[in-house]
């Protein structure tokens, strides 16, 4: 088995995109794609993606331009690229696609995305909707509404006084700042992610994660999610792709899963006729990393089991 170490691999983008994978324990039946988060990387999915394996699926997970061990010739620690941003995550999501399609030919591909991974997903899949055998997207929020308006023009007036290449400063306070107040009695500033102090405790001393996203990082972010749940894109996908929607009834940074059920109504009137749809109990942010990940990945597989299996 992988010890889950990366490997580099070069994409049309420019970037040198580091690429961690686990193959399937046995004759693999389908492959995971996996996106990580904003302001993380991929090595935090090991967990994941060994029980993927063991029940059968190829697994690789790479860290997006600005983070991790990515490197990009137009892009920094902390943004995508110097400019056309979003597009460039989505065409590096789209190397990996072909990279897996040359050493898993003929086997059914899963996009799956966490946070802002799920938002990079459904760009790629909205843009490459034969790309696709299923759709994962866990812990996203699309409905940025007039708020993320507001945050676009102060993004805007701080590119112009500072530049996009530094850190917001008002960005965090409007979201990392904002969740972790929403949190009762709180030990760290990053409770909002899990109720296991283990897992938030493992993300707080992590020194690739936790860090302020640049302006440019978080102007293509916006860009994603307004470009994203928009419904003209929504269409694009195909009307009978497998979609499994997740958030957590206590995730501020989805309205405690309020986000994700808007999600599914959107794709559901795009006419989507396979979209399921879990808000989780007792569940913060990250999903994968919660006291009850045993049963939400358990949960996973079973989707998946079903949704690729052939029609009777």
């Amino acid at each position: 088995m992988s010890d889950f170490s990366p490997f580099l691999h070069s994409s049309p983008s420019g970037a040198r995109l580091a690429v961690r994978h686990v193959p399937a324990d046995e004759a693999g039946r389908a492959v995971v794609q996996i996106n990580h988060g904003l302001a993380e990387h991929a090595a935090r999915y090991q967990r994941f993606a060994r029980f993927l394996a063991a029940h059968g699926y190829h697994v690789y997970a790479h860290d997006h331009r600005g983070h991790g061990a990515t490197r990009a010739p137009d892009s920094i620690p902390g943004a995508f690229a110097s400019k056309d941003g979003a597009s460039k995550v989505v065409a590096d999501v789209a190397a990996i696609h072909a990279l897996i399609g040359e050493r898993h030919p003929g086997l059914p591909v899963i996009t799956f995305g966490h946070s802002m991974g799920g938002l990079v997903a459904l760009n790629f899949a909205e843009t490459h909707p034969a790309a696709s055998s299923a759709l994962a997207i866990w812990n996203s929020n699309f409905n940025a509404g007039i708020s993320g308006r507001a945050a676009q023009a102060v993004l805007a007036v701080e590119a112009v006084f500072k530049g996009s290449d530094t850190p917001s400063a008002i960005l965090p306070r409007l979201t990392f700042q904002a969740w972790a107040n929403a949190m009762p009695k709180r030990r760290t500033d990053f409770d909002w992610l899990s109720h296991d102090p283990v897992e938030v405790d493992l993300y707080v001393i992590d020194p690739l994660s936790g860090w302020d996203a640049t302006v440019s990082m978080w102007r293509d972010v916006f860009a994603l999610i307004y470009q994203g749940g928009d419904a003209t894109a929504l269409a694009r996908l195909p009307k009978a792709l497998p979609v499994h929607l997740v958030g957590g009834a206590e995730d501020p940074a989805t309205d405690n899963g309020a986000a994700v059920r808007w999600l599914a109504d959107r794709m559901q009137e795009a006419g989507l006729i396979s979209v399921s749809t879990t808000i989780l109990p007792h569940t913060r942010h990250e999903t994968l990393n919660e006291i009850n990940r045993e049963q939400s990945m358990a949960d996973f597989v079973s989707w998946l089991d079903t949704s690729l299996s052939p029609a009777p």
